[in-house]
């Protein structure tokens, strides 16, 4: 059986194929009277297009989205929210040597072993593609959470890591990183794996701030549960850590907890340790997750693999590709956990009141 869809009081189900003729999303469970048109959504879709610098895939799509139902003079009705986005810039004819050989790193086998068969064009419905639909989804969740805040930023790009994190410079590079030196540096790095004919991975951190103490639950329905599970979907992505992550096994219990005191609105916290979250439920600190991207499995670089017969072989995939899938893959980390969120709240609510 195929999933394809996520979230429980506020869900959604994207739909459609790298090369097929549009792809798309059904939001369900978007509370009624909400102001929403396409002018909400295209600002973060233009965040994750294509072929807006060189150190993206140069394939052209302008990623216009269309509203097909939901929405009566301006304002969401309560019914399921439809949005298609047009795929109008295919080369299927690059992927003619995947139609035969699988590339590793790519869902290629694990995809024809399961079905028995696979659309080989850009990978079908496990290309990256795809995100497009998160992103749009996400900007309907934004709709549903105004108290939040959620900026993601590359914190690293092939092992090099940022140093500072300036808000107002991740708009001002073309990575959005929040520091102009490592921008600067990965211009040169991303520009060599490009030219190598390889790739390179990333790590991207997204914060969201405003979100109040008491949003998720415990046990099976946490918060970080569902944030991780969110983020694993994205494709590429390899590792999730909610606050200091795997930097926590190294810490003593009492350099770990994070200590309180008495504050004007409930507790100060001394420390962010735990990310926003504990015992599956919101602080009412800012969250954070980091996300990591691993490199793209599609290079013209040669690597051995075996066609479908099983014969040994090597492959070099063709078309356009991102040399480092995680620079676009921020937007679609924002939108990941504004979805997430979003379920939060009105889960929250319909419990709690």
């Amino acid at each position: 059986m195929s999933y394809n869809s996520f979230g429980h009081a506020f869900r959604f189900t994207t739909w459609g194929e790298s090369h097929g003729p549009a792809i798309g999303a059904v939001v369900d469970g978007c509370p009624p009277g909400l102001t929403l048109s396409e002018a909400d959504i295209q600002p973060f879709l233009d965040h994750r297009r294509p072929g807006t610098s060189r150190f993206t895939t140069q394939r052209q799509e302008p990623d216009q989205v269309r509203i097909l139902s939901g929405v009566f003079e301006g304002r969401t009705t309560g019914t399921p929210i439809s949005l298609m986005i047009d795929n109008v810039d295919q080369r299927s004819k690059d992927y003619s040597e995947v139609a035969n050989a699988y590339r590793p790193g790519h869902a290629d086998y694990a995809y024809d072993v399961k079905y028995g068969f696979r659309d080989y064009r850009g990978g079908g419905r496990s290309s990256a593609r795809e995100t497009a639909a998160r992103v749009a989804a996400g900007a309907v969740a934004r709709l549903v959470i105004p108290e939040v805040n959620i900026i993601a930023r590359v914190v690293e790009i092939g092992g090099d890591r940022a140093e500072t994190n300036d808000e107002a410079e991740i708009e001002r590079n073309p990575f959005f990183a929040g520091d102009a030196a490592a921008a600067a540096r990965w211009e040169t790095l991303v520009d060599e794996a490009r030219r190598a004919g390889s790739s390179l991975g990333a790590v991207v951190e997204c914060v969201a701030t405003g979100v109040p103490a008491g949003w998720g639950a415990p046990l099976y329905m946490k918060l970080d549960t569902q944030l991780a599970a969110a983020c694993m979907s994205i494709n590429a992505v390899k590792g999730v850590e909610i606050g200091d992550g795997f930097a926590a096994a190294a810490l003593r219990g009492e350099e770990n907890a994070d200590a309180m005191r008495p504050g004007e609105d409930g507790p100060q916290f001394l420390a962010n340790h735990a990310g926003g979250v504990a015992g599956g439920i919101s602080t009412g600190q800012p969250l954070v997750v980091r996300v990591a991207f691993k490199p793209t499995s599609s290079i013209l670089t040669p690597v051995e693999t075996i066609t479908r017969e099983g014969e040994a072989s090597e492959i070099a995939t063709k078309g356009r590709h991102d040399p480092c899938v995680g620079i676009r893959g921020t937007p679609v980390v924002e939108a990941m956990v504004a979805l997430v969120l979003a379920d939060a709240k009105l889960m929250h609510r319909a419990q709690c009141g």
